[in-house]
């Protein structure tokens, strides 16, 4: 569960999370002098070490071959002895410890090389002191360590800073953080990040931190300076929606004094503790110019990792990826630098909203909804349709499938299938033989190892033309017409209306229908003389009556189709009253003896019948005309009058008259409802242009005109009062608008001067135009 390797003078050591999964670890550094030392973070900074996670969770150590406790051969051999502590409890007990070793050969040091980790800058430099003597004795390697102790109290820095200057002992430089030693050939600097003695400066648009310094050995005579100064970047990371970007500058001033000698010699990038070889065959870019070293990487390369994560609310991604870069050049101060940074970097938070792709097959009654794209850390755990929630094993359970698919950018999806005729499936009827069939989701979904949730509202559509109109049939017997409807679909998607009346139980009883449904057809019975029958001819003993029914769309009301059934009847007997206010009657003998139909009048003896046979005869006349009579009763406004036979009388010599006939009178009644609108009667002129029903204009009648009864007109003039005042009148020609039954103030005025001349008003009528004979008419006044 242990891997290891050396890279540029650098311990790497990853462990495996699969083996520490569910317990604890600690590392200690096992100094074969002082035994092991727990690592921590400040241990870390300051010694060389570096402990964190690569992008996939595995803990990664760093060592320096400089740091503590490392041993070191002749500055080309390098150990370090870890103790790795596994424990199943926080507090460590019980532990098991694994002891590792790690080994590095480095021996192509450059005179100067600085290291940029996460936690620390570091700076070695090979001082080129004459050694004491050039046999490598078993005595003078036992010498060493000692002599490296003497040489440690000797040296002193001295730091450079915006502050001013300031020049410590190595012993107090390490209680500041700091880690300053000497090997047999190199003097080296550790350093934190942004400490006291730093200072931030901005070289080609990078921040970088830096320390000046200077070491000082001085000893009698002698006296060694050397140039210790660091700087690294502490940022220079850019995103954009698909790529990021890691800039270093070329040339760093405080570390290249004289530019103009800088000669860039080799650059190379990493991942983790590899080299690429060749980056562009990995979607790597890197470029370098007199000022930038540019590293470019499209978000989800090979090498990173893509990881899930909610925000607010929001699903997203986050991208992360371990860099180094190891750049080699020489000037003429330094024979030769090499500069190493080590970079561990993070996307922010990228909004990745779910799509929703609809797959479904009408053909198939399918809702086929795909739901992605995921990265493989994310799982589907609930699911809701409708309103309803469902764990996965309910909704297969129930008969939903839901499975996931792979898509070839290492995504995945999860595929929901449910039948359009499934419960929770909305349906909501359309067009006049359409369905819509609407889908509501809502996802759960369990994103990263924390088990985050996030949910996810879909709404999918479907329209299809699955529905079949009705077809009626009608037929009729003597004295009914006969409509048969199927009854899938009503009181669902449409209705029965008569008119604009809904066709319900109380329509039915109301106007004496009769109804009878079995499992798959209504059948609706409506007597020849009901109310809605719409009577297209009548003529004598015949009538052909119709009868319809509108189908209506439920929720819009909207008219789909309308059924008719029309059929011719024989009837002998009848009285037509319709909403024109034509009357229409075959009128039936019933007396003994029998009378000449042929002499039946109504009560106007002008108005006889159309046609007559010897047992019937047949009126047809308007309301306004033929002496019919009108009067009100409650909210129904009656129309009548009176088919009688005119008796012949015999010649006698003196009253009383004999006649031989029976009496023979039938009453003809006509009711309309008289909170309704209905036109009675028709104009000479183009109805288009007539006024509508229940408007008066007053025509003043010239002098000359006859009336008649052929007499000369008296000059009366008539007028109507705005109210019951008769202080303001309405001007001649003018339009007035009334309702039934309300009141209309008329004036009526002889203006005749002669003194045997008197007014009385016996009737009053209205007509559509100035012709006094004009007809139809409407009675206001009759007899007085």
């Amino acid at each position: 569960f242990v891997e290891s390797s050396c890279r540029s003078r650098i311990f790497w050591m990853k462990l495996n999370k699969l083996f520490l999964q569910g317990k604890f670890f600690q590392l200690e550094i096992n100094d074969p002098y002082a035994g092991p030392i727990l690592l921590d973070e400040k241990l870390a900074s300051r010694c060389g070490y570096v402990l964190s996670e690569d992008v996939w969770g595995n803990p990664v150590f760093r060592a320096s071959v400089l740091g503590c406790h490392v041993a070191n051969e002749a500055d080309e051999l390098f150990s370090l002895i870890l103790n790795i502590k596994v424990s199943s409890f926080s507090n460590m007990r019980a532990a098991v410890t694994y002891t590792y070793p790690m080994y590095c050969s480095y021996s192509s040091w450059a005179s100067r090389e600085i290291v940029c980790e996460e936690n620390y800058m570091e700076v070695s430099v090979k001082t080129d002191v004459p050694a004491v003597s050039n046999d490598y004795t078993v005595a003078w390697m036992s010498a060493l360590p000692e002599t490296q102790y003497i040489a440690y109290q000797l040296w002193q820095l001295m730091f450079v800073s915006p502050s001013g200057r300031k020049r410590i002992t190595v012993s107090d430089a390490a209680k500041l953080g700091y880690s300053f030693n000497n090997t047999l050939y190199r003097v080296y600097l550790r350093a934190p990040y942004h400490s006291n003695e730093s200072d931030t400066s901005t070289v080609s648009g990078v921040n970088m931190n830096m320390i000046t310094s200077t070491s000082m050995y001085r000893q009698r005579w002698l006296l060694l300076l050397i140039d210790t100064t660091v700087s690294c970047p502490v940022d220079g990371i850019s995103f954009t929606d698909t790529t990021l970007t890691w800039t270093v500058p070329s040339i760093i001033p405080t570390l290249v004094v004289q530019e103009s000698t800088f000669v860039s010699k080799n650059i190379l990038m990493g991942i983790d503790d590899q080299v690429i070889v060749n980056p562009e065959e990995k979607n790597y870019f890197l470029e370098h110019n007199e000022t930038h070293i540019r590293i470019t990487i499209p978000i989800g390369a090979q090498g990173g990792k893509l990881k899930s994560s909610v925000s607010g609310g929001v699903y997203g991604v986050i991208y992360s990826i371990d860099l180094f870069l190891e750049h080699t050049w020489t000037d003429a101060d330094w024979q030769t630098t090499k500069y190493t940074v080590i970079k561990s970097i993070t996307t922010p938070f990228m909004p990745q909203i779910p799509t929703i792709t609809n797959n479904t097959l009408p053909e198939e009654r399918l809702f086929n909804v795909a739901f992605g794209h995921f990265l493989p850390d994310v799982s589907l755990v609930a699911i809701t349709i409708g309103n309803v929630p469902f764990t996965l094993g309910e909704a297969q359970y129930h008969g939903f499938k839901i499975y996931e698919t792979l898509f070839s950018n290492r995504t995945k999806g999860f595929i929901l299938e449910v039948s359009f005729d499934d419960p929770y499936v909305l349906k909501e009827y359309m067009n006049k033989n359409e369905t819509k069939y609407t889908l509501l989701i809502n996802y759960t979904v369990s994103v990263g190892p924390e088990m985050t949730l996030y949910y996810h509202s879909a709404e999918v559509e479907c329209v299809i033309a699955d529905i079949e109109l009705p077809k009626a049939v009608g037929y009729c017997d003597e004295e009914n017409l006969y409509l048969s409807i199927p009854v899938f679909g009503l009181h669902q998607y449409w209705n029965l209306y008569l008119g604009n009346q809904l066709l319900n139980r109380h329509t039915v009883l109301t106007n004496g229908y009769l109804t009878a449904t079995n499992s798959t057809h209504l059948v609706l019975q409506v007597p020849l003389f009901a109310v809605g029958i719409t009577y297209e001819e009548v003529a004598f003993q015949k009538i052909k009556a119709r009868f319809d029914v509108v189908l209506k769309k439920v929720r819009t009301m909207e008219t789909l189709q309308m059924f008719s059934v029309s059929c011719t009847f024989n009837s002998s007997a009848f009285i037509i009253c319709h909403p024109d206010g034509t009357v229409m009657v075959c009128a039936q003998m019933k007396t003994v003896p029998a009378i000449d139909m042929s002499k039946t009048k109504l009560r106007d003896s002008s108005c006889k019948p159309s046609e007559y046979d010897e047992g019937h005869a047949f009126f047809k006349f308007h309301v306004t005309t033929c002496g019919t009579s009108v009067r009100f009763e409650g909210d129904r406004i009656i129309y009548e009058n009176e088919i009688s036979y005119e008796k012949e009388t015999l010649p006698g010599q003196s009253i009383p008259t004999i006649t031989r006939d029976p009496d023979y009178r039938l009453t003809v009644l006509c009711y309309y409802p008289a909170k309704e609108t209905v036109v009675l009667g028709a104009f000479a002129s183009d109805p288009s242009t007539s006024p509508p029903f229940g408007s008066v204009t007053m025509v003043a009648r010239p002098n000359t005109a006859v009336n008649r009864r052929i007499r000369q007109a008296l000059n009366v003039v008539a007028r109507v009062s705005k109210d019951k005042s008769f202080m303001e009148f309405y001007e001649h020609s003018v339009a007035i608008l009334r309702q039934l039954k309300e009141p209309l103030f008329l004036e009526v005025e002889l203006k005749d001067e002669s003194p045997v001349t008197e007014l009385y008003l016996e009737n009053c009528w209205v007509t559509g135009s100035p012709d006094f004979n004009s007809t139809p008419r409407w009675n206001i006044i009759v007899d007085g």
